[in-house]
């Protein structure tokens, strides 16, 4: 592999990690204010959730615990995880 070539792949690796990572860490924030009961009527707060929600629409409501808040941590979670491990996995792979 020419190295022109090689450090696109990397820097793709780290564009793909960076993503990842901002997307779990927008996922993490969201469980945290609403483990905190974060104002929902504040901006910031509306714009985590929204951007969370859409981020987990695929494991959002997954899981039906009795409580609202097992709910929200294991559907967003898992939404943060899967990013995470994908997110990684692919980028491994290009560095490879």
């Amino acid at each position: 592999m020419s190295p022109s070539r090689r450090n696109g792949t990397l820097q793709a690796a780290k564009v793909i990690t960076i993503v990842a990572d901002v997307m779990a860490v927008i996922l993490g924030l969201w469980i945290l204010m609403y483990l905190l009961d974060a104002n929902r009527a504040n901006d910031l707060v509306s714009f985590i959730q929204d951007v969370a929600r859409w981020l987990a629409g695929w494991s959002y409501d997954l899981f039906t615990f009795d409580e609202a808040w097992a709910r929200v941590v294991a559907g967003y979670g898992l939404a943060a995880v899967v990013y995470l491990v994908v997110g990684h996995g692919v980028a491994g792979r290009l560095r490879r």
